[in-house]
């Protein structure tokens, strides 16, 4: 892992150690002049207090040297951390033509990642080692924003519009991931892990589209749930989300947009792959129509695991 500090957690980017050093170089000098101040404020305050009530100030003669060095001075600060901000910006923000893409949509309350291979993973995304990724973003909703604080980037992501950031990962490992703008009422459950492997490890997760585990449908669709953030809407313990709980749900009666329904195998893959189809009474159309991409085996296993939940 690359160097930590306070204010950073372990650097994993090639951009990382740039951004820290400009970051640090800011730090310190505020440091200077903070503790310089400080001991100014104190000295004046010694040295020109008032020792008797016929005290008087003996006129203030100004320091030409004084007045174009504390102009000169920080002019200077600001010109060498704006040329060296503006290299490390433009070097953030111009990828690698070589660079492998991955689309990314952000939506209430979860991200969503499409591979150029063509399958597509949710909350959790995992890209090679030593090797330029380009993030292509946008959102479906509202304003979020993108953030990996090992990998030291950072980019809105916005409706309408497409957004970009790119990275190179120098270490394996998992490293998390936040949305950093607020969003909306689950903002704070938008979050999701990156997945650093080396090559072989992530062609075989291209090769299987994305799901590289075993066992059985139900094990299966426990890791669909996290994987593709189910959890963010739907809790296993009976407590209210922004959807149904999922506990005891199969086998119950809904009460929907549409009349009553009886949550079975069915109505339960119609609620994932056509979510507008019918909306559970007391709930808001918050589901998006991201899920369509999950293959025959994913929805079983899905439905096996909230079957599961009783």
């Amino acid at each position: 892992m690359g160097e930590t500090s306070l204010w950073h957690p372990p650097s994993a980017s090639t951009i990382a150690p740039d951004v820290d050093a400009i970051f640090n170089f800011v730090n310190y000098v505020s440091y200077v002049f903070f503790l310089g101040v400080l001991a100014a404020m104190v000295y004046f305050v010694v040295k020109y207090r008032r020792r008797s009530a016929t005290d008087r100030p003996a006129p203030v003669v100004e320091s030409k040297w004084l007045e174009i060095s504390w102009i000169i001075v920080p002019t200077i600060l600001v010109l060498v951390v704006f040329t060296w901000g503006f290299k490390v910006f433009v070097r953030m923000n111009v990828a690698p033509p070589d660079a492998y893409e991955i689309r990314v949509r952000g939506y209430q309350w979860n991200w969503q990642f499409t591979y150029p291979e063509g399958f597509t993973t949710s909350k959790n995304f995992t890209v090679p080692v030593n090797r330029p990724v380009r993030l292509l973003m946008d959102s479906q909703d509202v304003l979020h924003s993108f953030y990996i604080p090992a990998f030291r980037i950072k980019q809105d992501v916005l409706p309408n519009r497409y957004s970009a950031v790119w990275f190179e990962a120098t270490q394996v490992g998992t490293y998390d991931l936040f949305c950093t703008e607020y969003c909306g009422t689950t903002h704070s459950g938008m979050i999701g892990k990156i997945t650093v492997v080396d090559q072989d490890t992530y062609n075989a997760f291209v090769e299987a589209g994305g799901d590289v585990g075993g066992g059985t449908p139900e094990q299966k669709g426990q890791r669909l749930y996290q994987q593709q953030g189910c959890a963010g809407c739907h809790s296993l313990d009976g407590s209210r989300l922004v959807g149904p709980s999922f506990k005891g749900l199969f086998g119950s009666t809904q009460a929907s947009s549409t009349g009553s329904h009886e949550v079975d195998e069915n109505y339960i893959r119609e609620s994932i792959l056509s979510p507008g189809a019918s909306i559970a009474n007391g709930y808001p159309p918050a589901m998006p129509n991201n899920y369509s991409t999950l293959t025959a085996d994913q929805l079983d296993g899905l439905i096996a695991f909230i079957k599961a939940q009783k």
